[in-house]
């Protein structure tokens, strides 16, 4: 896990995180459900949680931290803010490309 950016003071601290998973990332969830409540160190980012449950980095089209989208763009399977940091007591939602959206092939009219 990364700690660059955060005060040498920080060594230790546990950091409390839900991640969720939807749609075609469900099956990563690693047990029955949806949700995972997961500890990390202080310093880590979504691109840690996304190693820590394996996500293939090409099915993810959508991140959101506490219900913000931290995707950088629309539909681009693959492109994720893998820096971004989280902090205690974040929800951070993994989403799949939704059926019937432009990341299942559906032409946008």
């Amino acid at each position: 896990m990364s700690s660059a950016g955060i005060g040498h003071n920080s060594r230790g601290i546990i950091l409390s995180i839900e991640a969720r998973f939807f749609n075609s990332l469900a099956k990563y969830s690693g047990h029955s459900g949806l949700t995972r409540q997961v500890e990390v160190p202080a310093g880590a980012s979504v691109g840690d949680l996304i190693k820590m449950f394996d996500l293939p980095l090409s099915e993810i089209y959508l991140v959101l931290r506490n219900g913000r989208d931290i995707t950088p763009g629309v539909y681009q399977g693959g492109v994720v803010n893998e820096e971004a940091a989280l902090e205690d007591g974040d929800v951070v939602a993994f989403s799949g490309p939704v059926p019937y959206s432009y990341g299942y092939g559906a032409p946008i009219v």
